[in-house]
């Protein structure tokens, strides 16, 4: 059985995460609330599911991104069987209004 994530202090870190308002609000909270390690396990969790959303084999995504099998048969599983979460973000990335939003920030 998985715990449960809903609870006050976690529904209160992401009503943070909302307040952000751009890239560098990001860095600047993340580097904060996050150790190096646990950002850069993150993010190379996102680029595994990137990679797998575009049919990427294993043995390309562990090498362009330094994940193990493990990882990558981990966050295939979550595409596979999760909330949709990735699939969410990844559509709203492909958004042209969001891309046009992105490059405004750069």
């Amino acid at each position: 059985m998985s715990k449960n994530i809903n609870t006050d202090a976690v529904n209160g870190f992401f009503e943070a995460i909302l307040t952000l308002q751009d890239k560098d609000e990001c860095f600047r909270f993340f580097e904060d609330v996050c150790t190096i390690n646990e950002l850069l396990s993150i993010s190379q969790r996102f680029e595994v599911a990137r990679m797998l959303t575009a049919d990427c084999t294993y043995l390309d995504i562990a090498e362009k991104t330094g994940a193990s099998t493990a990882t990558i048969s981990r966050v295939n599983r979550s595409l596979q069987y999760g909330k949709d979460g990735y699939a969410l973000v990844f559509g709203r990335m492909e958004k042209p209004s969001y891309d046009s939003t992105r490059k405004s920030e750069r």
